[in-house]
């Protein structure tokens, strides 16, 4: 069985979940489950970066030793994945002592090959960032404020003793690397960018602080914590079971795909395989990089009052269709404008009326027509063989959509098919048929049944409650909900469950939430 790997960055615990956060761990969730129907054995990792003076700060303003803060908010996110029906496999936290093995183990392994040194760091760190920033990377106000360029979170002139990774010995490496796997980092534009500061030269990198102590011991040196970087992106390693080679997950490394905001790409595309190369160990196959969210056009912020919370997302528009619209809205890769007036109009007119109406129908005529009964297969005009052949082309569509992260792409190609369904029961009016061809009829209606097979199950990843409800309307067994079971027909003769409604209307759902007069 082939194997599949892939990441969300783990979420930084000096804030609540939001927007952002729920969107990567859908995507991720989409991509998962997208494997498993293709047959892939899948590891999904999520977690929570606990570590560092950001955190630390964050459990002094709330009057909590920092362990405690740590648990607080990564039950937050835990229940975030809940909410959202995230299918990750394991849940990692950094404060976890195999994670600290694993830190442990990778310092050791790359100091051991010369690549990290004692000095002492001075310059420009913003604490927001947990990062370091060059005098050409910081802008200063009139005020005398100064912010990193692109982040605009504040920095500080900093001095003080570090353990320095020797960034600057692995420039050729890494371009060679990029140049050889234009494919690596993702979208275009961002690695791009990448090799534009990959070319401008490379310092060494500060990896290590000895101004505060909420962080992963450096070995053999208890005055420094290891840089929350280093810390951080060595969780991807930890959740296989390394260093351990007979660890049950150990298989899955190299990681298949790590997804991550378009902020924290350089990250993983550049310091990442650096720590990876230095350590002997295989890089990642591939980075994607995702945008940001803002609300109603405006950026999304505490004092604008205007954060997202996806468990009250949930609660007024529903789980799936959540799922759908943020990555139906826009390109996966661009960023996007969360609009409740553009959620609502595609759970209307998408869900409801093109899906829903389908569905609706073609369930109801096999109810009312057929004694409920799933017709068998017959003979197909012109018409039904070009439908029925997109339909069977669907899932390799799918699949180039999903390798290449192309989310959005990947529901306009289903939606293409529902739509030439909805054209398809329109033109053969099977309710007209009833008395002028009634074979006719169970012919139309067993293809608008293959149809909706074929949508359900290709569906499943982005909605799966919504999904699993219309399979079991058409009483499609366990055994026949996956791409490889698309290519079998389904029996005849069995008898489907009474239609209901899938996607109600959302004005309808509003009404149905008003109290009774």
């Amino acid at each position: 069985m082939p194997r599949f790997y892939l990441t969300t960055p783990i979420y930084y615990v000096n804030g609540d979940p939001h927007l952002g956060h729920a969107y990567t761990s859908i995507a991720a969730d989409v991509i998962a489950r997208f494997h498993r129907l293709d047959g892939d054995e899948v590891f999904f990792l999520t977690g929570t970066d606990e570590h560092g003076q950001k955190v630390e700060k964050a459990a002094q303003a709330a009057g909590l030793a920092p362990q405690a803060f740590a648990d607080q908010v990564s039950a937050r996110f835990r229940r975030m994945s809940e909410v959202l029906n995230i299918s990750h496999d394991d849940f990692i936290r950094t404060t976890e002592p195999r994670h600290l093995r694993a830190c442990a183990e990778l310092w050791q392994r790359a100091q051991a090959n010369g690549a990290i040194y004692l000095g002492h760091y001075e310059g420009w760190y913003s604490v927001r960032d947990e990062a370091f920033y060059g005098t050409d990377e910081i802008e200063t106000l009139a005020d005398g404020t100064r912010l990193a360029r692109e982040s605009r979170a504040p920095v500080e002139w900093v001095r003080e003793p570090s353990w320095f990774f020797r960034l600057s010995a692995y420039q050729d490496k890494l371009l060679a690397f990029h140049e050889a796997n234009p494919d690596f980092l993702a979208p275009a534009a961002r690695r791009n960018e990448l090799l534009s500061f990959l070319k401008s030269g490379l310092t060494d990198l500060s990896i290590s602080r000895a101004s505060f102590r909420w962080g992963v011991p450096v070995p053999n040196d208890p005055d420094h914590v290891m840089y929350v970087w280093f810390d951080a992106l060595t969780n991807y390693l930890t959740a296989t079971g390394w260093p351990d080679p007979a660890a049950p997950r150990a298989g899955f490394w190299p990681a298949d795909l790590h997804l991550v905001g378009k902020e924290i790409a350089r990250f993983h595309a550049l310091y990442w395989p650096a720590f990876l190369m230095a350590a002997d160990l295989p890089l990642p196959r591939r980075v994607f990089s995702h945008g940001w969210w803002t609300v109603e056009g405006e950026k999304m912020s505490k004092s604008a009052g205007n954060g997202l919370d996806p468990t009250e997302l949930v609660e007024t528009y529903g789980r799936d269709a959540l799922r759908y619209f943020i990555l139906r809205e826009v390109p996966f890769g661009n960023d996007g404008d969360f609009r409740h007036e553009a959620i609502v109009t595609r759970m209307d007119r998408e869900l409801a009326n093109d899906l829903g109406n389908l569905a609706q129908r073609t369930l109801s005529l096999v109810a009312r027509n057929l004694d409920g009964t799933r017709p068998a297969p017959g003979p197909r005009t012109d018409d039904d063989a070009a439908l029925l052949a997109q339909a069977a082309s669907l899932p390799a569509e799918l699949r180039g959509a999903i390798d290449r992260q192309a989310l959005a792409e990947a529901l306009e190609q289903i939606w293409k098919l529902i739509r030439a369904a909805n054209a398809y029961i329109d033109h053969q009016a099977p309710w007209a048929l009833k008395k002028a061809n009634p074979t006719r009829m169970e012919d139309v209606l067993r293809v608008l049944l293959d149809l909706l097979h074929t949508i359900g199950v290709t569906l499943t990843p982005f909605m799966p409650d919504a999904m699993a409800k219309l399979l079991d309307q058409l009483a499609v067994p366990e055994t026949a909900r996956s791409l490889a079971a698309l290519a079998s027909p389904l029996a005849g003769g069995v008898i489907l469950p009474a239609p209901a409604a899938i996607f109600p209307r959302f004005a309808a759902r509003l009404d149905a939430r008003a109290p009774a007069c």
